[in-house]
């Protein structure tokens, strides 16, 4: 079964299909015009807003995520702009650990809103998927790309970009809320 998955990103559809490998789903991009704006007020509208956008180019069955990066002590920052926080992710990352600053309440946690539309259009599923932990003091580790290398894994003692690519696919919120989606179409039979 083939599912267009409402991005651009090509790292993402890899990541996503190394993820379900086997399942005998195959995630693909969506038509070059896919461009939508993400401008809704929350990780469960922006998923829906490209899941929509995605649908109407394709007519088929769709699956759209947005997630980012949610600090306890910034008040959920970066949060839905944790993409557009900053220019780079350098500069991202420089920022929240300046907004940190000395703080001892470092609790954070990834969250991934995951859309599925259907061949009609309709909301077939919707899930969330977290992964908890705190801000390291410094970036550590070389793997992975945006926050991961100031996200400490809760019990793991690992940043995410110290995690292989297989470690960090059995417990990123992304791969939790997938492994979601995946329940539900292994339900349709």
């Amino acid at each position: 079964m083939k599912i267009v998955l409402a991005s651009s990103n090509k790292h993402k559809v890899q990541e996503i299909n190394d993820i379900v490998k086997g399942s005998g789903i195959e995630f693909v991009l969506p038509p070059d015009t896919f461009d939508p704006e993400e401008n809704g007020k929350t990780f469960e509208e922006n998923s829906y807003i490209k899941a929509k956008a995605a649908w109407d180019l394709s007519k088929t069955w769709v699956l759209a995520d947005d997630s980012g990066l949610c600090i306890d002590f910034l008040n959920g920052k970066p949060g839905i702009y944790s993409a557009r926080y900053e220019k780079t992710p350098e500069l991202r990352i420089k920022r929240v650990l300046s907004e940190l600053g000395d703080e001892k309440n470092r609790h954070a946690h990834f969250s991934c809103s995951m859309t599925l539309l259907n061949p009609k259009g309709d909301i077939a599923f919707a899930c969330e998927g977290v992964c908890e932990g705190v801000i390291t003091y410094e970036p550590k580790g070389i793997n992975g790309f945006g926050y991961d290398p100031i996200f400490l894994v809760k019990g793991l003692n690992k940043t995410m970009a110290e995690l292989s690519e297989g470690e960090k696919n059995q417990i990123s919120h992304r791969s939790v809320a997938l492994r979601q989606v995946l329940n539900y179409l292994n339900s349709l039979g």
